[in-house]
């Protein structure tokens, strides 16, 4: 499907773009002006709140769960013994584990054990999707729900000393449980626990497949997404509004899950209608990053981030300095070389057929 991978190219693109700093130098640029507040989008709420850039995870997560049950689906037409989809499913789950820890385990002030990245929060969620994934429809939206107030009492009665501020930063449960299991917190306020209520966003992201894949009829296809995305945004922005539930990404609240998932939906809904009912597919250059989005996530997280980028922007500096003064200009060239080496390499990948798999 190809708004599958558009949507999956498009977080991948802006996952990498991020990697490089573009965005950051936009936002420093645009300082005291109009532009400050598009650029700002692209960070993340400090707390209480959401930005654009926080609908990056729910979405990569999101579709996650799309693409898995076409994949269940295609295996299951090639009479694969469902043994064997499962031992499959909980082996790719544990690569992503043993990716998203490593990825982030080697700091300056030497190895560090961190459970805040997206994969190891999606090495969870996919598991959780996957052993629901046959169960009835109303089901799995009832166990979503459940998830969902788990968290909230969790996170309102768990009355655990210095932890008992309900959705207080750094005074929180989740920060109590990354206590146990890393004995330390994120500075940010991010929690491991997150897993516990983004698993909506894969169970939800697997149904939306599901739909596809099994009911004939786009428009009616398009008018379910568009139903349940709106009525998610709706229930998501009442429960802020009323204050009943706050929206905060850094511990995915109950109300963030939901608008973020509305968000998620709907904007997978319009995809689908111009891409897929439309049938415009010229999307090669988005394809060609969802086609190898763990191997280009994995190499700008370590490589990127380690080497390529701090080399790339010594090399524009040496290059342009002499022609401009404008450190903005040369930051953005820097930049710009940056995710065009780095989609070079998918280029090259997909010419040559091949595609990194977990």
């Amino acid at each position: 499907m190809y708004s599958l991978d558009f949507m999956r190219g498009l977080i991948m693109m802006l996952l990498a773009l991020e990697s490089t700093g573009i965005f950051k130098v936009f936002f420093l640029a645009s300082k005291d002006h109009f532009f400050e507040k598009v650029f700002i989008q692209f960070q993340h709420h400090p707390w209480h709140g959401m930005r654009f850039w926080d609908l990056i995870q729910p979405g990569f997560m999101f579709i996650a769960g799309t693409a898995m049950a076409y994949s269940i689906q295609n295996q299951q037409q090639k009479n694969i013994p469902k043994k064997e989809i499962t031992l499959k499913t909980i082996k790719r789950s544990g690569w992503l584990f043993f990716w998203g820890v490593l990825c982030y385990a080697v700091k300056d002030t030497g190895l560090s054990f961190e459970l805040w990245n997206v994969l190891t929060q999606l090495s969870f969620t996919m598991l959780v999707a996957y052993f629901i994934f046959e169960w009835q429809i109303k089901s799995q939206i009832v166990l979503s729900i459940a998830l969902l107030i788990l968290t909230d009492l969790l996170y309102r009665y768990s009355n655990i000393p210095g932890y008992n501020l309900g959705f207080t930063n750094h005074f929180n449960f989740g920060n109590y449980i990354d206590m146990l299991l890393m004995n330390k917190t994120s500075r940010g306020g991010w929690v491991a626990i997150n897993c516990i209520p983004t698993s909506v966003h894969t169970i939800a992201g697997a149904l939306i497949g599901k739909l596809l894949l099994n009911v004939t009829g786009q428009q009616y296809k398009m008018k379910k997404m568009i139903l349940w995305g709106l009525g998610l945004l709706l229930i998501g922005y009442a429960l802020d509004l009323l204050e009943i539930n706050p929206i905060i990404k850094r511990i995915a609240t109950s109300a963030f899950t939901l608008v973020s998932l509305g968000w998620c939906i709907l904007f997978f809904a319009v995809s689908y209608y111009f891409i897929d009912m439309k049938q415009n597919k010229n999307i090669l250059f988005l394809r060609i990053l969802s086609l190898n989005s763990i191997f280009i996530y994995l190499f700008f997280e370590t490589a990127g981030g380690g080497w390529l980028n701090p080399y790339v922007k010594k090399f524009a500096f040496g290059l342009l300095n002499s022609f401009t003064g404008s450190e903005t200009f040369i930051a953005l060239f820097g930049c710009t070389l940056i995710f065009l080496i780095e989609w070079g390499l998918c280029y090259f990948l997909y010419k040559k057929k091949i595609f990194f798999k977990l």
